[in-house]
């Protein structure tokens, strides 16, 4: 699923009207992940049991991720070679199971579209999910 000229211009002006509540919306969707998918706490188990979306680690994390995202979006013709040492971080010191990635793709998809129903039309959607599942993809490359 490669992203076309379209698809990148969509994406690009989507993230400049999220980049300036990224930590609000990473803290969101980071905060919906874990309750409605509780597996993914493990990962997060040192910052005690009570995760969500107003925990102070929740939300400081939520800000980290969208900074990924961010990097994502810069280099986002080349997703693989931006994301290398994301992905090594992910794979070798971190080891979190790559189909988190979709599950979180899936929680900023429903958070932004909260966030901006307006500028969410079809056409972005599609974009940004195709956005999304490239820089997933690109996450898990040292998986591999």
């Amino acid at each position: 699923m490669s992203l076309s000229d379209t698809d990148k211009a969509r994406v690009k002006a989507l993230w400049a009207k999220v980049q300036p509540k990224a930590a609000e919306i990473g803290a969101e969707a980071l905060g919906r992940m874990l309750v409605v998918y509780p597996q993914t706490k493990a990962y997060f188990s040192h910052w005690g049991t009570d995760l969500n979306v107003n925990h102070p680690q929740v939300q400081k994390h939520g800000g980290v991720i969208m900074a990924g995202v961010t990097r994502g979006v810069k280099y986002i013709d080349d997703l693989t070679a931006g994301l290398s040492a994301l992905s090594e971080l992910h794979a070798f010191k971190l080891r979190v199971d790559p189909g988190n990635f979709k599950i979180l793709a899936h929680n900023l998809i429903l958070v932004i579209a909260s966030f901006f129903p307006a500028d969410f039309t079809p056409e972005v959607h599609l974009s940004f999910d195709k956005f999304l599942m490239r820089l997933s993809f690109a996450l898990s490359e040292r998986y591999r």
